[in-house]
């Protein structure tokens, strides 16, 4: 798919579209081609609930409160802004 800058602000929804079905979209500026965007890989985990680290988390004896339990989950998430 071929879009302009133009279409990138007006026709967004057309452009998703065209990327969902693994479509390269070369935009062009001017009349003249900025770049390409490129399909991203579809990542998919099939991760089963019961292998969450929250689930059972009170079958365990532990002395850590739901609040303390889930800043260790979130842990990663905060310390990466």
């Amino acid at each position: 798919m071929k879009a302009t800058v133009v279409d990138l602000r007006y026709k967004m929804n057309d452009v998703l579209k065209a990327l969902d079905r693994n479509e390269k979209v070369t935009v062009s500026y001017h009349g003249k081609v900025k770049g390409i965007l490129i399909p991203s890989e579809k990542q998919t985990k099939n991760i089963k609930i019961s292998e969450h680290p929250f689930f059972g988390m009170f079958s365990s004896s532990t002395d850590k409160s739901v609040l303390d339990e889930l800043d260790t989950l979130r842990k990663v998430r905060y310390d990466d802004i």
